[in-house]
Formats: structure tokens, sequence, C-alpha cells
């Protein structure tokens, strides 16, 4: 249980950072959001609990894969704000639409026999 607790306070504490050195520099902020620190925690910590780099290296190729639909949130988002829509219903728009073009890529990549599970 301690080993849980520990994870998730280093997550946080992480994010909780991020957006604190956001609010004073958005540049800073947006360069340490840009690295895949969630990707590596969670890299870090399935080999810490299998002691098996086949699994990270699996999970490092997925995520490849799925970089490109998760830049429709970025790209989406600032133009519905500039738009005229609120934050809320553009950041709701943009999610929704990553997750279409994560499905979309996935549905892809399985019928072409590069992603399966």
């Amino acid at each position: 249980m301690t080993y849980y607790i520990i994870k998730l306070v280093i997550s946080a504490v992480l994010i909780v950072l991020i957006s604190e050195i956001a609010k004073r520099n958005s540049l800073m902020g947006a360069m340490l959001a840009s690295i895949p620190l969630v990707s590596i925690l969670a890299m870090i910590w399935m080999y810490i609990d299998t002691n098996d780099t086949k699994s990270a290296v699996e999970f490092s190729n997925s995520i490849v894969w799925l970089i490109i639909p998760s830049m429709t949130l970025f790209i989406l988002f600032p133009v519905l704000i500039k738009n005229g829509l609120s934050f809320y219903l553009s950041l709701f728009i943009a999610v929704a639409m990553t997750i279409v073009a994560y499905y979309s890529v996935i549905f892809i990549l399985d019928k072409l026999g590069i992603m399966r599970n």
C-alpha cells in the first residue's frame, strides 16, 4: 500500500509543480508538460512492478503511434477559443475530438495489423 501512495504522491506533485510553473512562465510550463513525464513514470512503475523490459518497450511503441491523434487537442483547443467558444466548451469539444481521433487511429492500425492487443 505504501508503494501505491508513493506513486500517487510523486505523480501528483509533478502535475501540480508543472501547473504552478506554467502560471508564472507559460513557455517553461509548456516545455515541462511536453516532456512525456506521465509516460516515463508509467514505464518506471511498470518496470519496478514487473521487472520486464518487454512491456515497457511495447508501451513505448504504442505511444509513438498515438502521438498524432493526441495533437488533435492541442490544435483544436486554441482554434475553438479564438473562434469565440468558451473555455469549457472548447475543452470539451477538443477532448471529445481527441478521443475520436484516438479510436480512429487504433481502428486503422488494427486493420493494418500494426497494433493488436
